[in-house]
């Protein structure tokens, strides 16, 4: 009876008469609102506004996947650390409702015959060894530091994280859909950016005020919720926007205004030009002001990239930036920190220093598969360093290392042969942005942390979500040429 039931329910939701589906999904959300209406007298009108939106995006998902993508950008960009309130033995985040619910969905239509053959990609089966060696390194690491329920859960982020690719390479299937999901990155992470810009400029008052209030959902409240460069109270405040952490939000930036840059130039701009304009010009805005060097540098490489590939007209306006840079006086601060970075001599950089040598000691001792990701065996020696590579290393060994770098090495490769082959104008714009941007975040990658780090799994969701989508784009422009290519 009951799986007879659910038979039913399953064929009409999935309907292909778009009635039948609007019917089924109308009933849901109308049985949805009326368990609001009667949440809002026991647990209050924020409470009940969070799981309107719950209930709301979950219908979205079920009826079109790729309404998945967009609750995804926004929690990340939005709201990355915010917990849902309540306990289910761990109180879970937005971030992993967002995730279990694409991958729920997706996963499910895939078993019942909705989702079209599963598409490996060229790099595919890299990023499966890829994980798999994560989950070898994990395992070993068990052996000399059990997992907590936190770090069991935070790794988890992060494999599915990884395992994001997989989804948008077998849901993003034509230009439309690409051309979608691009521009809803797009505005989540200028979403971000505004807010960022309106933290710095506020009073300090107003955006502890803001934050003390986002504190109920688990986010870090009061002043000492605020960055300062050389972290003193006294000197040059830095942007934090909702990503708590300011070298963070340089690098969402990078991401963002890097697939901005070929949309600012293109012939065919997803977006009116002047938006195109604005949204960059806040994204730039809102890196200046993290004081981040790593995500400066970041840009930097993508706009680089895109230079010398394809847009020629990037040039004059880099200059003028970098002039503006080393002229104005409001910038001179930035400069200098900037200048101290390069020649190691500001207390930052010397501590990350230090860690790259504690890092080498602790690869040198576990070479092939590293120590894991909840602790190391030794008391002498830590894990943690500011680089991507060597983060890697230590949970990883040399050999996850090598696959990364492999899976990486094989996108660029495949993405510099389809830019090669040809694409029309706007994907070939999408295919750019998305590579600068990865480039970028690999460059920033050298001096951070956070794109592989159990402290910030959203990162690495989005990272993982621009790789699927480039290579979205170039099978996508393949299959243009060669219908039966895909």
């Amino acid at each position: 009876m009951l799986h007879s039931t659910f038979r039913t329910f399953q064929d009409a939701l999935f309907s292909p008469n778009p009635l039948v589906r609007r019917l089924v999904l109308a009933g849901l959300l109308a049985s949805g609102l009326l368990q609001i209406t009667l949440f809002i007298g026991v647990a209050g009108p924020l409470m009940a506004l969070v799981a309107a939106a719950a209930i709301i995006g979950g219908m979205l998902i079920l009826n079109d996947t790729h309404w998945g993508f967009v609750a995804l950008c926004g929690v990340v960009f939005l709201i990355p650390f915010a917990t849902l309130p309540f306990s289910i033995g761990f109180k879970p985040t937005f971030l992993d409702v967002a995730l279990g619910a694409l991958f729920f969905v997706w996963l499910f239509k895939l078993i019942i015959g909705q989702q079209e053959e599963f598409i490996a990609s060229p790099i595919g089966l890299l990023v499966v060894l890829f994980l798999l060696l994560a989950l070898f390194s994990f395992a070993l690491g068990l052996t000399h530091s059990p997992a907590s329920t936190f770090l069991l859960r935070r790794f988890l982020e992060i494999l599915i994280g990884i395992s994001l690719f997989f989804v948008i390479v077998n849901t993003v299937r034509s230009e439309e859909e690409a051309i979608w999901v691009t521009r809803w990155v797009i505005v989540a992470g200028w979403g971000a950016a505004a807010i960022a810009v309106l933290f710095y400029v506020l009073p300090q008052e107003f955006t502890v005020g803001i934050l003390d209030r986002m504190a109920r959902f688990d986010y870090p409240g009061g002043f000492g919720a605020l960055r300062f460069i050389e972290d003193d109270p006294a000197g040059t405040m830095r942007a934090i926007g909702t990503a708590v952490d300011p070298n963070v939000l340089g690098g969402m930036m990078i991401l963002v205004a890097a697939l901005l840059l070929p949309q600012l130039v293109s012939n065919q701009p997803i977006f009116p030009r002047w938006l195109t304009f604005a949204m960059l010009a806040t994204a730039a805005l809102a890196l200046y002001l993290t004081y981040s060097r790593s995500a400066l540098l970041g840009l930097a490489s993508a706009v680089a990239l895109l230079a010398v590939l394809k847009y020629r007209r990037l040039i004059p306006l880099s200059i003028a930036a970098g002039l503006l840079l080393l002229l104005l006086p409001i910038t001179q601060e930035y400069m200098a920190r900037l200048l101290e970075g390069f020649v190691g001599q500001d207390l930052a950089t010397q501590m990350r220093f230090g860690e790259y040598k504690d890092a080498l000691i602790l690869i040198e001792r576990y070479p092939l598969f590293g120590v894991g990701f909840t602790g190391t065996p030794d008391m002498d020696i830590y894990l943690g360093v500011s680089m991507l590579y060597l983060i890697i290393a230590e949970n990883m060994g040399v050999i996850g290392l090598a696959m990364f770098v492999a899976v990486m090495v094989g996108f660029f490769v495949m993405a510099l042969r389809a830019w090669r082959g040809g694409l029309n104008v706007r994907l070939e714009a999408l295919l750019l942005g998305y590579t600068g941007a990865i480039l970028g975040a690999l460059v920033s990658g050298v001096f951070d942390h956070y794109w592989f780090n159990m402290t910030y799994p959203h990162m690495t969701a989005l990272f993982w979500l621009y790789v699927g989508m480039a290579t979205a784009v170039l099978l996508i422009a393949a299959s243009q040429k060669a219908p039966d290519a895909r």
